[in-house]
């Protein structure tokens, strides 16, 4: 319960609330045995729009002849608060047009068939009831007018049609197709909030390029923002399905390198997918010359990798925020950090491996952890078991983009050259990879070296978790510091009486095994110090005791059993505190207190259980969270170039979190240090004080993976 202490309005402390628990997300559908495996063809499945529905599309009902078809997973908007239940993950639906006479035979009646669709109901779709009907007739902007047909599906924002021409139109495909997918957003929905949908603006910078369906026309009619695009054929999830949920190597192999080559040329257009997964791989319309073609389609999560001035965004990260498809998503998108062309192509090795084998190891998850759990097993699946029974090159492929930077520009024709050996002969491929040809014939052109490479990439995810002793280090002018470990609760006061006496006050503390850390100098300022061992995890009653006296909070110990060292001071510059305690990092909390005005000054763990207090008039302009299920260095260093600095940390098993800050009075000396070790540092800590370098914080906790 977070706790709120001010001189002026100290009844305040006993109002403070509990934040609501995050809300529990639908399971996802478990898959059945899939069917023995046979060299299938690919398949002449209807027709399917190519118009994106934003990332919040239904899925699709199950095949009438397929009762083995696994329904999809579901995308997150990127608006999408992990902890909020008012904008719930959608699903995506898989939309199918029908196919001519002969292929509806014996399904008259029955209306579209919609292969591998789901008869769940689409949470924050748009109510059918409360907006105005569709249009029967339409015409926007240039465009013929178009009968609108059978409904091909919705999402969580439109809904798709199958528009025929009223007069006209020899192609199947084009601005001339006599039929195309016509995708209807309500004006009042959440996609447009009364303007057009995202989704547009990223067509318009995208029209042309390769892989990406063109938007043919589009314009408002009535209550409703309309797009006019061509009708598409099967997804990769349907082919999958299709050939028994186990695709060949080789037909993997071609998906790799035109979708490489796909993300390559949409990347370069300065957008990032942000939601790449088999459904939204899409081959074109059966019996057209692309009928083997493969498309990128669904770009309502697409972002900006890069801004108007050619530079790559700035770094952040958010953890409340998540955007994507949980199975496929990448690690970094889970945390919620910037996206970047690294996560495009982390869920594309996500999607190659779930192709082959049929199932990733952190499928069946359920509840409202599930975003936390899928992650956390992510980051502990080494690449050989995630890759087992896959060729080679997949591995290599997944290794190289697991470990990417933030703004590391992708070699794409290396990654593309990985599968050179599993690619076969034109007649027999199942995919045309006219755009990896294209790249491979550039290769040649540059004569690149592709078994030239720079030094070797530090591997940060190596599936092994381990916790450590993380130490932060400042420099200061030289002074007096001393530190205790493996310290006994009935050793404690010992330790501080004799510190105390030296003119020390503890400036920072931590538990390991149960036992306790702490860390004294004579640089705290304090002029009077209390603490409490209690059983309980911050005890409040002590803790407000304690305020009514003038002391604050200003260091935080929890053991793995639940007690709690808490250290409260006299001499500190702050005005009012505030704590909380949580069952997984309060964030949210945490950005509501920013915006009144506090900072972080203290946090610590017990068990899984977070602990973060919060104060006014700390001495810091800005905070921000680096949160990861390992120490996060590349985040960390990225803080660092532009003038933050590590003020707090804590960890978990399972996650380590650390704040970073911006000082209103910046030091004469920035220099700070973060060291992790497997014992207490005790061997390192004299090597700094050498360099005039102190602990400034130190925790035990998840810092390996």
């Amino acid at each position: 319960m977070p706790q709120l202490r001010s001189s002026a309005r100290l009844a305040l402390l006993r109002s403070r609330k509990l934040e609501d628990q995050q809300p529990a997300e639908p399971p996802v559908a478990k898959p059945v045995l899939p069917a023995p495996r046979k060299r299938v063809p690919v398949p002449a499945v209807r027709g399917r729009y190519a118009a994106g529905g934003g990332g919040r599309r239904g899925p699709s009902r199950p095949a009438i002849k397929e009762p083995y078809f696994e329904d999809p997973p579901k995308a997150v908007s990127a608006r999408t608060r992990v902890s909020e239940a008012k904008n719930p993950a959608s699903n995506k639906v898989a939309d199918r047009s029908q196919k001519k006479a002969k292929v509806a035979e014996g399904l008259a009646g029955k209306g579209l068939r919609m292969d591998g669709e789901s008869a769940e109901k689409l949470v924050g779709a748009e109510d059918e009831s409360t907006t105005s009907p569709i249009p029967e007739r339409v015409h926007v902007g240039n465009s013929p007018v178009y009968l609108t047909e059978r409904k091909l599906g919705k999402g969580g924002f439109g809904q798709v049609y199958v528009g025929r021409r009223l007069s006209g139109g020899t192609a199947r495909t084009g601005p001339d197709a006599y039929e195309v997918a016509l995708k209807f957003e309500h004006r009042s929905s959440k996609g447009c909030n009364y303007a057009p949908p995202y989704e547009w603006q990223v067509y318009q910078n995208l029209n042309g390029c390769y892989g990406v369906p063109s938007v043919h026309y589009k314009g408002r009619q009535g209550d409703y923002y309309i797009l006019v695009m061509d009708i598409l054929g099967p997804s990769l999830w349907d082919v999958w399905n299709s050939l028994g949920q186990a695709m060949p190597p080789h037909m993997a192999a071609c998906i790799a390198v035109e979708a490489i080559s796909i993300l390559e040329k949409f990347h370069s257009k300065g957008f990032v997918h942000g939601d790449v997964k088999p459904e939204n791989f899409l081959l074109g319309l059966p019996g057209s010359p692309e009928e083997k073609k493969l498309f990128l389609v669904d770009l309502g999560l697409a972002s900006k990798w890069k801004d108007s001035s050619g530079h790559h965004v700035d770094y952040d990260q958010k953890p409340d925020i998540f955007r994507g498809t949980i199975r496929y998503a990448s690690a970094h998108a889970h945390l919620g950090r910037t996206g970047s062309r690294r996560d495009d192509l982390e869920s594309l090795a996500y999607t190659l491996i779930f192709l082959i084998k049929g199932r990733l190891p952190w499928q069946g998850y359920q509840g409202d952890t599930k975003s936390f759990l899928v992650c956390k097993k992510k980051m502990a699946t080494s690449p050989d078991m995630l890759c087992s029974f896959c060729p080679a090159p997949f591995k290599e492929f997944f290794d190289n983009v697991a470990n990417m930077k933030f703004d590391e520009e992708p070699k794409y024709a290396k990654l593309i050259s990985l599968f050179d050996g599993l690619i076969e002969s034109p007649a027999s491929r199942p995919i045309r990879i006219d755009g990896a040809l294209k790249v491979g014939q550039k290769r040649g052109r540059l004569h690149v070296n592709h078994e030239e490479d720079e030094q070797p990439k530090k591997k940060v995810r190596l599936g092994h978790p381990a916790s450590q002793w993380i130490s932060v280090y400042n420099a200061r002018r030289p002074m007096k510091q001393r530190y205790h470990y493996n310290v006994a609760d009935n050793r404690l006061q010992q330790h501080i009486q004799k510190g105390n006496e030296d003119g020390l006050f503890i400036s920072s503390v931590a538990s390991s095994a149960n036992l306790w850390a702490l860390i004294m100098d004579a640089g705290t300022g304090f002029s009077s110090q209390v603490y409490e061992i209690s059983p309980v995890f911050l005890h409040k009653d002590w803790i407000m005791d304690q305020w009514e006296k003038s002391f604050y909070i200003t260091a935080v110990a929890g053991a793995s059993n639940g007690s709690s060292l808490v250290v409260m001071s006299k001499g500190t510059a702050y005005t009012q505190q505030s704590y909380k305690v949580s069952e997984s990092f309060p964030f949210k909390w945490i950005s509501k207190k920013w915006k009144e005005g506090f900072h972080v000054t203290s946090m610590a763990t017990a068990g899984n259980r977070w602990g973060v207090v919060m104060s006014r008039n700390s001495g810091y302009s800005e905070q921000v969270v680096e949160l990861d299920f390992l120490y996060p260095s590349e985040g960390i260093h990225r803080r660092w170039e532009h003038g933050y600095r590590i003020t707090s940390s804590a960890a978990t098993i399972d996650q380590a979190a650390f704040i970073l800050s911006k000082p209103k009075r910046k030091p004469v000396d920035e220099t700070q240090e973060t060291l992790r070790t497997t014992a207490f540092p005790s061997n390192h800590v004299k090597d700094k004080w050498a360099k005039n370098l102190y602990i400034a914080s130190i925790c035990y906790g998840r810092s390996v993976s």
